[in-house]
């Protein structure tokens, strides 16, 4: 694997679920409540193995001929802050699983991958740049066929 990570950022947040047994005139009986720490690591990675970079050694030219996509990994994880449930209306196995799930949707849903896959590839054409140093002190140019690093030439 030739996965080059890019960016990697940290979110976290808390959320709250609250729920009742029931509600009579609008009052609400036996709640209970959760308060959940949910975290979560976004990475944005690049294979390598499908970057395709062709040398012209008689011209002097290195030849960008493919640049892979982006690929966002979000890896959320929810930690039960606190909760306060009723003996007689506790939160069940299924109940916290439902939750715990929710939070973590909740958590990926919020990760702007627009925002991330941009700046991922702002540091791609940053670590280019800083490879083809060497193709340039060797008088090398870099040619892109894919047009979509202008920023490198």
């Amino acid at each position: 694997m030739n996965k080059m990570i890019v960016l990697e950022q940290n979110f976290s947040s808390f959320q709250t679920h609250k729920s009742s047994a029931f509600e009579l005139g609008g009052v609400k009986f036996l709640s209970k409540e959760m308060v959940l720490y949910t975290t979560a690591k976004a990475q944005v990675t690049y294979d390598l193995k499908k970057l395709k970079i062709e040398v012209d050694s008689t011209n002097k030219k290195l030849i960008i001929k493919e640049i892979p996509e982006a690929e966002i990994k979000i890896y959320p994880d929810v930690k039960i802050h606190f909760m306060d449930d009723y003996a007689v209306n506790r939160f069940s196995k299924a109940d916290l699983n439902n939750i715990m799930e929710s939070a973590k949707k909740n958590m990926t849903n919020s990760i702007n991958q627009t925002k991330l896959k941009e700046e991922g590839r702002q540091q791609l054409i940053s670590n280019l740049q800083d490879i083809f140093v060497l193709a340039k002190s060797l008088n090398y140019t870099i040619e892109d066929e894919t047009k979509t690093l202008p920023e490198i030439l």
